[in-house]
């Protein structure tokens, strides 16, 4: 069996609900495993495995926008306990004898494999940008180039990329490989129903967004604005794992920011979705425009009340087109890991 690292990145929730999935996998199957991860990871796996807490590169955000000049302000700031992090990793893999290292979208642990050699497999769906052939709106090449830049920097030279994807495109790099996405087994296993209320998730409050929704006449049940209560039609709820899947699994339709995860559970349950991407957040504004692509939702650059009215008129017929979207599990990942691992440790 191997000794793994497992370097998460805790940024969001997102990450870390995906690495619990193929954690439990990896330990069920016999490996010992010893994750790196901060923030939200830290916090949602140490209470499952053995976590050790990292540097992270963190964003800013400001009303629902990526704030550049903070978040190098705020990232410069810590660079020696990225120091400290990377010398703590390198002696911990001699202690425990690492013989592979697994990365999701987490750069020490991908550069600590490389300088003791071991073999890195990276699981993310950052890697769809650059390792397939996509398409996205032109206006934002810029940023795309910024993003493709930042991805490949995150975790180079990986022996093999798992990319998750809610779509299907060629892939342009010999070692990597394309899958469904990781889901957790709550919605693997969730039985969705529909209620009367909308679903809306911002990652940090965003004021103009809840005038316009309390303009519409339609039930909103909101996250993510640091306020509880109910205000007209909106009711604003404090963060709650129990209480938000509940409101997931039985919402009408979702009116949120575009992050991989949330996306890619509302898909699956059948919920049709209004993206409002972080602004300058490029992973998001890609996630939208796919999204919008295929039919299940609608995404616009800006929102104002007759594009939201226009999206609930137009639920049946994105209701139509999910019915048609591929609901698959996360063995087919799971199994070409299982061999990668016996390939590359020959456990």
């Amino acid at each position: 069996m191997a000794n793994i690292l497992y370097g998460v990145n805790g940024e969001g929730a997102g990450h870390s609900t995906r690495a619990k999935e193929v954690l439990s996998h990896l330990v069920a199957q016999g490996h010992t495993v010893h994750v790196a991860s901060f923030d939200r990871g830290l916090q949602n796996l140490s209470k499952h495995f053995d976590v050790t807490e990292i540097y992270g590169f963190r964003f800013a955000y400001v009303n629902n926008r990526v704030r550049y000049k903070r978040t190098i302000a705020k990232n410069l700031i810590t660079v020696p306990q990225a120091a400290r992090s990377l010398a703590r990793l390198k002696s911990l893999v001699d202690e425990w004898k690492i013989n592979l290292v697994i990365t999701d979208f987490e750069p020490l642990a991908c550069h600590v494999g490389h300088k003791k050699r071991l073999p890195v497999i990276s699981i993310d769906n950052q890697h769809c940008l650059t390792n397939a052939v996509v398409s996205y709106p032109r206006q934002y090449r810029r940023d795309a180039a910024a993003a493709k830049l930042v991805t490949r920097m995150m975790t180079p030279h990986a022996d093999a990329y798992l990319v998750i994807s809610f779509f299907t495109a060629p892939v342009k790099k010999r070692n990597t490989f394309l899958f469904p996405p990781l889901l957790r087994q709550e919605i693997l296993n969730a039985t969705p129903t529909q209620g009367e209320h909308v679903l809306v998730y911002v990652t940090s409050p965003a004021p103009a967004l809840a005038v316009l929704l309390g303009s519409i006449r339609c039930q909103f049940v909101a996250y993510g604005f640091g306020r509880e209560g109910k205000e007209e039609n909106i009711t604003y709820k404090k963060p709650s794992l129990d209480g938000f899947f509940t409101d997931l699994t039985s919402a009408k339709a979702i009116v949120a920011n575009s992050g991989f995860s949330l996306v890619t559970e509302a898909l699956h349950l059948g919920k049709p979705y209004l993206a409002v991407p972080v602004l300058h957040q490029f992973e998001q504004i890609f996630n939208a425009h796919w999204l919008d692509k295929a039919g299940y939702g609608a995404y616009w650059e800006a929102l104002n009340k007759e594009r939201v009215e226009s999206f609930l008129y137009n639920l049946p017929h994105y209701c139509e087109k999910l019915t048609h979207y591929p609901r698959q599990g996360n063995a087919a990942l799971l199994g070409k890991l299982d061999s990668l691992i016996a390939s590359l440790t020959g456990s």
